[in-house]
């Protein structure tokens, strides 16, 4: 009996290349949605994977990669245009009628969130909920283990410090690599998992100091945890190549943090229960990163970390204010924090004793001036 193609969109990415690879694993036809013809689209068809050239918003091209599949993976990009993508996404798959979609979303997604990409999840995943016919499975972890918190992993082999902003609140991070698995089961077998709704975490609560422990033992050295302001932070993540969407909404995702949204119900076995398999640590995830070549410690690699964390102050970027101000997105009339929101209390099925740590904070974010 012949499998299901599936198709997986932003296949070059993190997670969707990780799908792509659970899938082919377990012997599914894949066709992977990609932007452009580049080595990452010829790396996939070296794996015999059939690829299609389509931007989101481009409804032409999007009908035209789902015909002939059956299942699609929506993984959403950080750009303004995300909610277009995905009107073009939820009427491209009516069109072909696909029995099941499995979105990629977002811990924090809530109607009336001060960052419009949060807002824009919550939409896409209630418009995939309205196609009829359609086994929906939503995945929506918080921040990821590699992303924040190891994305400055450098820094922590080559200068012993962490950069942290978040406060003493704690977090339960995902591998990118078990959000994947999570995603690509409910894609294997969607009557089992239609309808609902899973949070991949790590196994543990932990906070700063405990990751600068971790990454202590993996480099045999001390990490130190540094307070750091986010404008260097956004710096840093900008010339790293992060989009300035996402950039633009880091302001309330750090006040989250801080606030303690990712604690909340934290950690989950979702992992375990879905895919069989326990969650990944964050040594786990540490230690294969370090296991990278630019990440090995040596006088060279230090100096070179050493100077571009120098530089990084000095740095210049695009002005993110103004970027935001000229997407021309009204903001809600009264902006909330996921644990502010009646709506995401429930669903999220979030507790009295979960959400006390929200009710010292002020009811509406203020924009803060971070950008230099």
């Amino acid at each position: 009996m012949s499998r299901p193609r599936i198709l997986v969109t932003g296949a070059t990415g993190r997670t969707g290349g990780a799908v792509v690879s659970e899938l082919l694993e377990a012997g599914y036809p894949v066709r992977a949605m990609v932007r452009r013809e580049d080595a990452r689209a010829a790396a996939l068809r070296a794996k015999d994977v059939d690829v299609a050239v389509a931007e989101i918003t481009d409804i032409e091209r999007v009908s035209a990669a789902m015909r002939g599949v059956q299942r699609a993976y929506w993984l959403p990009p950080y750009d303004p245009a995300m909610l277009t993508g995905a009107a073009v996404f939820a009427t491209a798959a009516r069109e072909a009628r696909l029995e099941a979609i499995v979105s990629l979303s977002q811990w924090l997604a809530t109607p009336g969130h001060p960052a419009f990409l949060t807002r824009h999840h919550w939409l896409a995943d209630h418009l995939f909920a309205m196609l009829p016919d359609v086994a929906l499975t939503i995945v929506n972890p918080g921040f990821f283990a590699d992303s924040p918190y190891l994305a400055t992993i450098g820094m922590a082999a080559h200068l012993g410090v962490m950069p942290w902003m978040y406060g003493d609140s704690l977090s339960a991070p995902p591998s990118v690599d078990d959000i994947s698995r999570v995603a690509a089961a409910a894609l294997m077998n969607p009557e089992r998992h239609s309808g609902r709704t899973y949070r991949p975490t790590g196994p543990a609560l932990l906070s700063g100091e405990d990751m600068a422990g971790v990454l202590s033992r993996v480099f045999s050295r001390t990490v130190r945890l540094v307070p750091t302001p986010l404008w260097l932070f956004v710096k840093a993540a900008y010339l790293y190549g992060e989009p300035l969407a996402l950039l633009g909404s880091m302001e309330h995702y750090v006040e989250e943090h801080r606030r303690g949204a990712f604690a909340i119900g934290a950690p989950t076995d979702d992992v375990a229960r879905v895919t069989g398999r326990p969650a990944e640590s964050f040594e786990a995830v540490a230690r294969r990163l370090a296991a990278l070549p630019e990440n090995r410690r040596s006088a060279s690699r230090t100096l070179r970390e050493l100077a571009s964390f120098m530089w990084l102050p000095f740095a210049r970027v695009p002005n993110i204010r103004r970027y935001l101000r000229g997407l021309h997105m009204a903001a809600p009339a009264a902006p909330h924090y996921s644990g502010e929101s009646v709506v995401w209390q429930r669903e999220h099925a979030a507790t009295e004793t979960e959400l006390r740590a929200f009710a010292a904070e002020p009811s509406s974010p203020s924009t803060a001036a971070w950008i230099r």
